[in-house]
């Protein structure tokens, strides 16, 4: 159990009869902003002293005297205002770390309460390649399934794939006009993607063929034979790229269900709805009069045709009736915002209330020019040749590397190519989790793979370097792996070393707290930091003492589980060598 979680659970205990409410003021313990005066401090004597009308200061030498901390800090004492610092004990330190050498988990724990999460990301409108703009609510929404699931809940990742609305109006129309059967069979997905685009730009320019687009999907939702025979013809040749690309970034969903496997239940849900009295006719259509809106939620328009939000609202009755989750995760960007508080206030009207339903919305990719980022013909990046552009350049770092060795090369053209593969798409991976989800960010390929600084290639780098000193020594460090390993604790940088590796389960709760995997990335850069200056001032194997180049080496093998299981909670994997 990390610091964090066992003082805020020793803290509650001592709040309980003090306060009604004691986990309402627990978010004030914390790690300290100020190492030098303590590991973590406790800030809730200044909100409980304005609710006993007391002073901070003895508020908080009354908490004290109620909690007992002997065993886990080394140092308590109050400062300023009512500050409690608290500084741990090395023993625990070294107990804890010691636990964490034979536990596979590294000293996570599960959750007590498992929770059922659906997890919607992705949900890419498959008629066209994917873009840059799907990189973010892949990699996101993976991460989150990844987390949740690691700390003991159930979870369900359902793509949500636009496979039946107007975009396939768009290419039955164009199949129909535009299309060149051979560039089809030499690339379907390709072909496909060029008409969407230019249909989508004649209909934007001429409502006669945007209106021809409507009618072609109106036809397909009515199940013309024709209509219906060109999108079974389209969708699996569309998937078959689709999941060659999920593959090729190691992201998995447990159900794909689009928005064609709903369209059979739409008019039963209006027709509810309508009964419940929860919708009404408006000038024809069939509306949802949300209180704080505006606009109502449009579910049926006066020509008989559904909208997403009519889809939305079918799939989120049935994920309740099927998989009775506790919460639901959309992963979508920021520009759905309004469509997702009327989606849960309708969801409320429903009977939904004890349902979480959270928008994970996410900011833009920028260019360097801070416009949203595409090719220098104005063209969006497709996704596939991002990865890539990404995997040459890393290929580049590797081969340089590799080169640049004192003793010669050490990897083969085939472990050049699979450590380039991992490096790249890692990097882009890392890349975007690194960042504030909900800000936009300037993508640049030279920051992205740097071999320092907070990047994926340097999280990587420091993985193998870890490595690198097991195999130097020719020693397997699942040989030292037993219960009861002495962890010594006799330099600051070994002390640094060990607290960071004991908030690893901080570093994750945080992250899961507000959906932001940013949390665990700058959690991984630190570690790696606090390791480099352990690597610089503790020798290893040659340490003073068998006993201490033990604890060295158990701190190394500790780091490296570490930094690989947080990059794989990212989706990102590693590379014994660089």
């Amino acid at each position: 159990m990390g610091a964090l979680r066992e003082l805020k659970k020793r803290f509650s205990e001592a709040l309980r009869g003090f306060v009604d409410e004691p986990e309402t003021y627990l978010n004030q313990l914390r790690r300290s902003g100020a190492p030098q005066f303590g590991d973590y401090q406790a800030n809730l004597a200044m909100p409980l002293a304005k609710q006993l009308r007391k002073s901070p200061q003895e508020v908080a030498r009354t908490l004290l005297d109620r909690v007992k901390l002997d065993d886990l800090c080394q140092s308590v004492n109050v400062a300023g205002p009512g500050f409690i610092n608290l500084r741990l004990h090395d023993r625990w330190l070294a107990e804890e770390l010691a636990h964490a050498v034979v536990d596979p988990r590294l000293g996570v724990p599960q959750v007590a309460e498992p929770r059922t999460c659906v997890v919607d990301y992705s949900a890419p409108n498959i008629a066209k390649p994917m873009h840059v703009g799907h990189i973010r609510s892949t990699v996101i929404g993976d991460c989150l399934c990844r987390m949740l699931r690691f700390v003991g809940h159930r979870v369900i990742s359902d793509n949500h794939i636009g496979d039946w609305g107007t975009q396939f109006g768009m290419l039955i129309y164009g199949w129909r006009h535009f299309a060149d059967p051979i560039a089809y069979q030499r690339d379907p997905l390709a072909e496909l993607g060029r008409i969407y685009r230019h249909v989508n730009q004649l209909a934007e320019q001429d409502p006669q063929v945007a209106q021809k687009v409507l009618e072609e999907t109106a036809r397909l939702h009515a199940g013309d034979p024709e209509n219906v025979a060109l999108w079974r013809e389209f969708v699996p040749r569309c998937l078959a790229e689709l999941d060659a690309l999920y593959r090729r970034l190691g992201v998995q969903f447990d159900y794909t269900l689009g928005e064609s496997f709903y369209h059979d239940r739409l008019p039963d849900l209006v027709d509810e709805l309508l009964q419940r009295g929860i919708a009404r006719e408006s000038e024809g259509a069939i509306c949802i009069f949300l209180d704080g809106f505006e606009a109502p939620m449009i579910i049926r328009k006066k020509d008989g045709a559904f909208l997403y939000a009519t889809t939305d609202l079918a799939t989120l009755v049935y994920r309740v009736n099927t998989w009775h989750p506790d919460c639901i995760l959309y992963v979508v960007d920021h520009r759905q915002s309004l469509h997702f508080r009327q989606l849960f206030t309708a969801a409320n009207l429903l009977g939904y209330k004890a349902l979480q339903l959270e928008h994970v919305s996410f900011g833009t990719i920028l260019g360097e020019d801070g416009r949203p980022f595409r090719t220098r013909a104005g063209d969006t990046v497709a996704l596939e040749d991002l990865l890539e552009e990404a995997v040459r350049r890393a290929r580049e770092v590797v081969d340089a590397n590799d080169d640049a060795k004192p003793d010669g090369p050490e990897l083969s053209e085939v472990d050049r190519a699979r450590v380039a593969e991992v490096v790249g798409i890692g990097a882009l991976k890392y890349a975007d989790l690194s960042q504030n989800r909900t800000s936009d960010y300037v993508f640049s390929f030279d920051k992205m793979l740097a071999m320092t600084g907070n990047t994926g290639t340097y999280m990587q780098y420091a993985y193998a370097r870890v490595r690198s000193i097991f195999a130097k020594a020719g020693l397997n460090a699942d040989s030292l792996r037993q219960e009861g390993a002495a962890i010594l604790l006799t330099t600051p940088e070994e002390r640094a070393l060990a607290l960071e590796l004991t908030r690893f389960d901080e570093a994750i709760e945080l992250a899961l707290t507000d959906w932001r995997p940013n949390q665990l990335t700058a959690y991984l850069f630190d570690l790696a930091n606090k390791y480099s200056a352990f690597y610089e001032n503790c020798p290893v194997l040659k340490a003073e003492s068998p006993a201490l180049r033990q604890s060295r080496l158990l701190l190394c093998d500790l780091t490296a589980r570490t930094i690989q299981k947080g990059l794989e909670l990212l989706g990102i994997g590693v590379v014994e060598k660089m």
